[in-house]
């Protein structure tokens, strides 16, 4: 089963979070925490994280804190895990120097790959703002939850 790393959850949600919130110009770690209860030191290092990756651009001072660094319709989902857990692989196979003793006669390796590149497409897809919640006419609403559908 594929799971997203807890840190790589807390990021995306902070994202979440901050994108849901514009009218803001910079909110804590402890704010974006205690909307979900999860550890604000933790989520400190996480947003840390997402700053010096370019993510997220950091306030200083009384009313400082943390605000997207782009419009939430251009960061992806993918670029925040990347910048949190780096490069996913959904088997321990390599395209690299390092090759598998089974290489020669492997027969899952290059399905695999194409699995594991069509999963970092579909995250490429997704934007901060799709995950985000607004407020929409009721019509639209359906159609706003159906978010993506993976075909193999």
């Amino acid at each position: 089963m594929l799971k997203l790393t807890k840190k790589a959850d807390y990021g995306l949600m902070a994202l979440k979070y901050l994108a849901e919130h514009p009218e803001t110009t910079a909110l804590s770690a402890k704010e974006v925490a205690d909307a979900y209860g999860i550890p604000a030191q933790l989520l400190a290092k996480i947003l840390q994280l997402l700053t010096k990756n370019g993510l997220l651009r950091s306030h200083a001072g009384m009313n400082g804190g943390y605000a997207l660094a782009r419009d939430a319709r251009e960061i992806s989902a993918y670029e925040v895990i990347h910048a949190i857990d780096g490069p996913f692989f959904i088997t321990s196979c390599t395209k690299g120097a390092k090759s598998c003793e089974l290489t020669p006669s492997c027969t899952i390796k290059e399905p695999l790959a194409r699995v594991n590149d069509t999963i970092a497409g579909v995250l490429k897809s997704i934007s901060i703002h799709d995950l985000a919640e607004f407020e929409q006419p009721v019509g639209r609403a359906r159609e706003a939850n159906r978010l993506v559908s993976l075909t193999l």
